[in-house]
Order: structure tokens, then sequence, then C-alpha cells
């Protein structure tokens, strides 16, 4: 397993970063709201003192004329000092009066005279905002319509919006900081129950395959059932492992009882004979000690080697051949009738370890010779399902078969299936089943119904 950091940290790492973009958002949002307030409370000066210029205007000699009201110069210069500009026109273009010689173009006239004109400019190098209205003024013998022109510069626009954007973001780091010390606290305490599910689980001893213990968030339950299933399948193999182990000690331990006794009655004894008996006894003892041993190690480095990475693919009625031919002249086989079936004409290819599936082969040769009756007949075979393209390997006895209670039994090791009357260690169908594991076989152990046993190994899907 790769360790890459800490939950904590890319959690940290993940929520910070969500923060930092909703933050720029928030700033985004505030710079824009704080230049349209600006916008509005400046604009809204500029409509008040256009109002105040226009109830100014009075008529003399006929004429429209305005005197600029200290009210209205004051709603334009506020506390920024902006330069302030105001102009009125008459209906006939006349300029009535001025404080900047701004330049207005025809457009921008037309389209007061039918309305309300906003409109920035830039004049001496300094941007103004212009607002202008076209209103009707009646003197004693007709009436004008009067644009009433007024603006001022920016700056203060700007300083404004700069204090609005300045408070925003202000309170926007303020509850930034909140916000992350609260993320960090939340996540503390989010992660308080891995903290103390890793301190229960560093506690634990090894042969502990009992529940955790404690509470646990809904969240951590799959993760908790888990390991509690891992608990329980390490038990479950520790236990295994200790009958396993418990048997592999009485097994050798009567074969070695076997060579101790014969070696203290050939001491024992002066006649050559019995040292000639004793000596057999005990190459007998350690040829099935030798035996019982060479099966104890193919078992267990078939169990505790890893999957099979290296396979081959392999014509498996060559090899059950091979392995037949092997056996035929085998002093077990000599009192049997061992054989093979017609084996199809094609050949039958599977993916497998070679010489796992020869030891698979060989052990199932080896256990029906041991236990059925001499003179019994043996047969092997390979055949094709018909759906699936499975490939099934099976051999046969007509022997005694086994009582069908034991039958489940049969793969467990230095089970006999109840027979005393054989020197078999009980190993073989363990180590068969463990090798068709490995090679996703399916394994099937019945009686026939004429009698003896069957072994059925049925490999998945044909590979040719």
């Amino acid at each position: 397993m790769i360790i890459h950091g800490k939950l904590r940290n890319r959690l940290l790492g993940w929520l910070l970063s969500m923060m930092l973009i909703v933050g720029g958002l928030l700033m985004m949002d505030a710079w824009v709201t704080s230049q349209r307030s600006a916008q509005r409370a400046f604009d809204s000066q500029l409509e008040d003192a256009l109002l105040t210029m226009t109830e100014a205007i009075q008529w003399q000699d006929d004429q429209p004329r305005i005197m600029m009201p200290p009210a209205a110069l004051k709603i334009l210069s506020t506390r920024h000092q902006e330069r302030v500009f105001y102009r009125l026109i008459d209906d006939e273009d006349r300029v009535l009066a001025n404080n900047l010689d701004i330049a207005l173009s025809a457009k921008l006239q037309r389209e007061a005279a039918e309305g309300d004109v906003w409109h920035n400019i830039h004049y001496q190098g300094v941007e103004w905002r212009l607002h202008a209205r076209s209103v009707r003024s009646a003197g004693w013998e007709r009436q004008f319509r009067v644009q009433v022109w007024v603006g001022h510069t920016i700056e203060g626009r700007e300083q404004l919006a700069r204090e609005l954007l300045t408070r925003a973001m202000g309170r926007i780091l303020v509850m930034g900081l909140f916000a992350a010390m609260m993320i960090f606290i939340t996540l503390r305490l989010a992660l308080t129950p891995l903290k103390r599910l890793r301190h229960q689980l560093r506690r634990r001893q090894p042969q502990d395959a009992s529940p955790l213990s404690g509470t646990m968030p809904e969240e951590m339950r799959e993760l908790t059932d888990t390991l509690e299933q891992l608990f329980h399948r390490q038990g479950e193999s520790r236990d295994a492992l200790l009958r396993f182990t418990a048997d592999a000690s009485h097994q050798l331990r009567t074969p070695l009882a076997g060579v101790q006794n014969a070696a203290e009655f050939a001491l024992s004894s002066d006649s050559p004979a019995q040292w000639h008996q004793a000596l057999s006894d005990i190459h007998a003892s350690a040829a099935r000690t030798s035996r019982l041993a060479g099966q104890l190690l193919n078992l267990t480095r078939l169990r505790h080697l890893a999957l099979p990475t290296e396979q081959d693919a392999l014509d498996l009625a060559d090899l059950l051949r091979s392995v037949v031919l092997e056996w035929v002249d085998h002093d077990l086989a000599r009192q049997h009738d061992l054989g093979l079936a017609e084996l199809p004409a094609q050949p039958i290819c599977v993916i497998g370890e070679p010489w796992a599936l020869r030891e698979m082969i060989g052990n199932l040769i080896e256990n029906a010779l041991r236990y059925t009756p001499v003179g019994s007949e043996i047969t092997l075979g390979l055949s094709l399902e018909a759906e699936g393209g499975g490939v099934v390997l099976s051999i046969e006895d007509n022997g005694p078969g086994v009582d069908p209670q034991m039958l489940e039994r049969l793969c467990q090791p230095f089970e006999r299936a109840g027979r005393q009357d054989t020197d078999g260690s009980g190993l073989g169908l363990a180590i068969v089943e463990t090798i068709a594991l490995r090679h996703q076989a399916e394994l099937q152990v019945s009686n026939r119904d004429a009698g003896g046993l069957c072994v059925h190994i049925r490999f998945p899907g044909r590979q040719s």
C-alpha cells in the first residue's frame, strides 16, 4: 500500500481551496457592489443638483436666467473636492450659464432633449460624469425648453468605492479566518473516531479476534464491519493453523515413535535377525515419515504461496497421459487396474502451472490407490462441457466409497474418512483442493451409484 499524505491535510486542503474560491467570488461581488453603490450614491447627488438648478431658473426680459444656487454647488462639491460642471442651454442652443467649456456633441444634446442622459466623458485628462435633462420653463410671453447639464469628476466615486470595498474585504477576511478556524476544529472533531479506532487497533493483541468496541459514526460502519470480518477470518485462520500444527505433530509423532521403539528393541537384542527386522521397520517408518513431511511441505507451500502470476497454456490431455504412465509402473499401481478413459481427439488446453497440475493429478491417483482394495479399477478421464466450454478432469474407482456424512470433510487435512487400515496421511485431497482453487477450478467429490468414489475437477472456460 502506498501512503500518500494525511487524510486530515487533504480534507483541509480541499476545504480551504473551496473557501478560497468562494472568497474570491465574494471579493469580486464586493468590488462590483461597491462600484454600483458609489455610482448610485453620486448619481443621486447629480439628480438632486439638477433639480435644485431647475428650480433656480428665473426669467428676466422674457429670457431664462439662472444664478447658480449655493445648494447645488454644495451638493456637487462633496468632501472629496471634485471639480464641478454645470451648463444651461435654451432651445435655440444658446448657453445661458456655464462654468467649463466641456464639448457636448450634437448627439448628446439631442438625447438630452428627448430624455435623461447619463454620460462619462474625458476632459483635460480627467474623467467626468455628466447628467442632463430637458425641462420646460414658462415665461410671461412664451415657453422655453431648457437643457440643464451638471457633472463632476469621479474622484469621489472612486474613493467611496474603495472605502466600501475595503470594508467589505475586511469583513470577508475576518469571516474567512473564522471559517478556517472552524473548519480546522470541525475536522479534528470529525476525525476523532478514526483516531480512537487507530488507538484501539494499536492496543489490540495479535490473537484477539473479538468485535471492536466503542461507538462509531454511521459513515464508518462499512470500515468497522470490514475490520471485524478480517479479525474473524484471521481468528479462523489462526485456529486452523493451530489445528493443522497439532494434527501434523500427532501424525509425525506416530512414525517417529515406531522408529524409537524399533531402535530400542534392536538395542536390547543380540539376534542379527531381530536387528534386521528392526532395521526394516525403521526403514518403513522413515519412508512414511519422509512421505508425510513431503506432503506437509507441499500443502504448506501451496497454501502460503502468492496467487500464480506466471501461467502457461498447456494440453491437459498430454499432461494427464504423462502422469498416468508414470504411475503405471509404481508398486501401488501394480495391484490395481489403473487406466485412462478415451480422451477427446482435439487438444484440451487450459491455462495453469504445469508443476501444480502434475502434483494434483499425482495426488488423485495415489489417493485412489491407497484407499481402494487390491484389484480395484481406477479410471481417469477428460471431458468437455457442452455449455460454457469448461473442462472436467475426473477419476473414478469401484471401491467401497465413503460414508455420505463424511464426504464434506474429505478435503480437510488428515481426514481419512474413518479408515485406519491404510498408511495414507489424509493430505491428498487437501492438496488437490488447494491446487484447484489456485486455478479457479471447482472440486466435487461424490459416491458413484454403482459403488466407489468419483472426483470431478471442473476448469472454467476452455482456452485454446
